[in-house]
């Protein structure tokens, strides 16, 4: 056996000096799986780090130490290389495979260099050979824990520093968005509704999502588009459902709200929602508690609710369309976002944010846009506002020509279609797709020269036709 008399004898000795050797109590608290096949090392093992840790587990073979991790996490493994089956570096490299992370510590009595080498490679903290004392286990034990305590602190105050510097993720520099950013981050850490208001395409939900990641709230971000769905399944995507509720309800659902519970409910286009369902977000947000439909019992919520809209909700409460105490309710805090013709100044930062995000997506080169594009697009009134903008940069990078020439009614930037039929669908998808069609058409339905001559991969063309469900 590996593991002697006398290293028995001074594991007793050794458990006098573990506090100083192992460190805190948080190291108590933590776990830890040993994998051998010789019932006396897993023994020896076993009670030497017992008062160093709250969990010692102990498996003679792989397939029991799987069995153990599925059913608890553990902070450190030690295993020996040589098991029945399957080797130790080769179960461990399955679990790295499995984005399995955690740190190894291997032990073996045959060891050489190139053990020694393919075991780092495999992921292994430290490398231990047999016969050895207790007191050198501790130490490794020690060392290979310290070692994740470093990292995680790294990590936490990489992710604290980060987030002191992080701006809102809106991207301009003009006065109105400066505007909206303080107003972001001086709300967020308040637990009041907020009502966010602006055009389509303004960026309402980037506003929703900063304000939620600057709220320090643990729960989710859910958003929901209030007019995207029907009226009679918005009640059961919000509120869930009980088994048997209604036709078809074979089982039971949670809604939105508790999938929110702790985080934030986004609520999109709150001005479509229903009368008779506004009735009930009413209640909800009054009693902080929900009933699922069919449900006979209330249950308890913690859900901050953002709300978006680009119509005027003070005119659709006058007209009778939208409830007035609603409204109210909603409208404890307001932040409007500026439509991109009032922020036109921004437009080159935009407009480089897209390129280069829209291009890193396609595989493709990022466009230079000189300033006389720039300029043509600063005299555009952009209805669509930043969706339409980033509509069109995709466009450019499609089909390899001048944003200016990708916006339908270019006469305002003082531009031509090209060589599309101004009677013919001018949407995004309808371009791209006519397009790449005639561009295949003319390579034969070779893709590979077809990309090529796009200037994106073979795998997006290739997806681009699945789509469409054009096989060539």
């Amino acid at each position: 056996m590996a593991a002697t008399k006398e290293n028995l004898r001074s594991a007793l000795t050794d458990q006098d000096a573990a506090d100083s050797v192992t460190g805190d109590n948080a190291r108590r608290l933590s776990s830890v799986l040993i994998v051998d096949d010789e019932p006396g090392i897993l023994s020896f093992l076993q009670k030497g780090l017992a008062s160093q840790f709250s969990l010692v587990e102990i498996a003679a073979d792989t397939q029991a130490a799987d069995a153990l991790l599925s059913r608890c996490h553990f902070d450190l493994i030690i295993s020996d290389i040589r098991l029945p089956g399957l080797s130790g570096i080769d179960w461990v490299g399955q679990l790295r495979d499995q984005d399995q992370h955690t740190p190894v510590i291997f032990m073996t009595a045959h060891a050489d260099l190139q053990t020694a080498i393919t075991a780092l490679r495999a992921g292994a903290s430290d490398f231990i050979l047999k016969p050895f004392r207790m007191e050198q286990m501790q130490t490794a034990v020690t060392r290979c824990l310290e070692r994740q305590r470093l990292q995680r602190e790294n990590y936490l105050l990489r992710r604290q520093v980060a987030q002191l510097h992080e701006d809102s993720g809106i991207i301009g520099s003009c006065d109105l968005i400066k505007g909206v950013c303080e107003v972001i981050k001086r709300v967020a850490p308040m637990p009041s509704t907020v009502l966010v208001q602006g055009e389509s395409g303004t960026g309402k939900e980037l506003a929703a999502r900063a304000i939620h990641r600057f709220s320090g709230r643990a729960g989710s971000f859910v958003a929901i588009n209030c007019g995207a769905i029907h009226a009679e399944l918005l009640e059961s995507e919000l509120f869930g459902h009980a088994k048997g509720a209604f036709t078809g309800a074979f089982k039971a659902r949670e809604g939105l709200f508790s999938y929110a519970d702790g985080g934030t409910l986004f609520l999109d286009e709150i001005g479509e929602m229903p009368l008779a369902m506004q009735t009930r977000l009413l209640r909800v947000m009054e009693d902080r508690s929900v009933r699922p439909v069919g449900g006979n019992r209330e249950h308890p919520i913690d859900v901050r609710i953002i709300a978006a809209t680009n119509r005027d909700l003070k005119s659709e409460v006058d007209k009778g369309n939208f409830r007035e105490d609603l409204f109210y309710r909603l409208n404890v805090l307001s932040i409007r976002m500026p439509a991109l013709r009032e922020r036109i100044q921004d437009l080159r930062e935009l407009i480089a944010h897209f390129a280069e995000s829209i291009a890193a997506d396609l595989g493709v080169p990022i466009p230079r846009i000189d300033e006389t594009e720039i300029n043509r697009l600063a005299q555009y009134d952009w209805p669509g506002n930043i969706r339409e903008l980033k509509n069109v940069i995709e466009r450019c990078l499609l089909l390899s020509h001048k944003p200016s020439q990708s916006l339908a009614g270019c006469s305002a930037v003082g531009g031509s279609v090209g060589e599309v039929d101004t009677n013919d669908d001018l949407t995004l998808e309808s371009v791209e797709r006519k397009h790449i069609l005639r561009v295949l058409g003319l390579e034969g339905g070779n893709k590979s020269a077809a990309a090529r001559v796009l200037g994106v991969s073979r795998k997006t063309l290739e997806r681009k036709c699945q789509a469409w469900g054009v096989d060539r």
